[in-house]
């Protein structure tokens, strides 16, 4: 046998040796240690399964995220299917719903302010509609009232409701009935007075369709701005 014959058998034994080695070794650490808890190889595999799983939840959050501020509007506007009010829809929301079949209507009504009554710091109008139509009809409950100005902006917010509803007034052809505007002199409490009206805007209870009376007088102060519910006659 040659010198070369040898020393190669001598590797080949000697790389066998740290093979079955090796193997050992990684047997010995797969090997459950008697905790229940494998030792070795298994631990950083756990670990990066860990690590997986805190990285799954972070981009389901950030995901949850994105989709809620997707959903929100950029410009700032309201999203489809919600309804945007306006100052006519605030108005006639104002009014109260009356369902009688004899119902006057705006078409068939005429509408004015009467004369201011002072005293003791308050201001009240009387609102009046009066029955141009040539048969008898009824009213009940409160108009729905606001301010408007030039540019058809409403001026602060619909009057609300004051006192009770009442029952119902019929009005006969050329009969009328009238509602009480309420508010405050200036300087009475620390929030100052709205803007001169261009227009009174009126949803009589129940109707869709507004009346308006063109009038500067009507001027809310201290914020109070209310109107009751209607009853017969023209009020003083």
């Amino acid at each position: 046998m040659s010198h070369h014959t040898s020393l190669r058998r001598g590797r080949k034994a000697a790389t066998a040796t740290l093979i079955a080695a090796a193997a050992a070794l990684a047997l010995t650490a797969c090997q459950d240690d008697g905790s229940g808890v494998k030792t070795g190889a298994s631990a950083p595999s756990s670990a990066a399964a860990s690590d997986s799983g805190s990285a799954s939840g972070s981009s389901s959050a950030a995901s949850g995220s994105s989709s809620e501020a997707a959903s929100q509007s950029p410009s700032g506007q309201a999203p489809k299917g919600t309804a945007v009010r306006t100052a006519s829809a605030r108005t006639a929301a104002a009014a109260s719903t009356d369902t009688s079949s004899d119902r006057c209507t705006a078409d068939e009504m005429g509408l004015r302010l009467g004369r201011a009554d002072v005293g003791a710091g308050n201001i009240r109008y009387p609102l009046v509609f009066t029955n141009n139509g040539k048969t008898a009809c009824t009213l009940r409950g409160y108009p729905g009232v606001s301010l408007i100005q030039r540019d058809g902006q409403m001026i602060g917010k619909p009057a609300t409701r004051e006192g009770a509803a009442g029952r119902a007034v019929t009005l006969k052809p050329g009969g009328s009935a009238y509602a009480v505007l309420h508010t405050i002199q200036d300087g009475l409490n620390d929030e100052p007075c709205w803007k001169s009206p261009y227009l009174l805007q009126t949803y009589p209870p129940g109707s869709k369709d507004a009346m308006t009376l063109r009038t500067s007088e009507l001027r809310v102060c201290g914020g109070e701005f209310s109107v009751t519910a209607l009853e017969p006659g023209v009020g003083r």
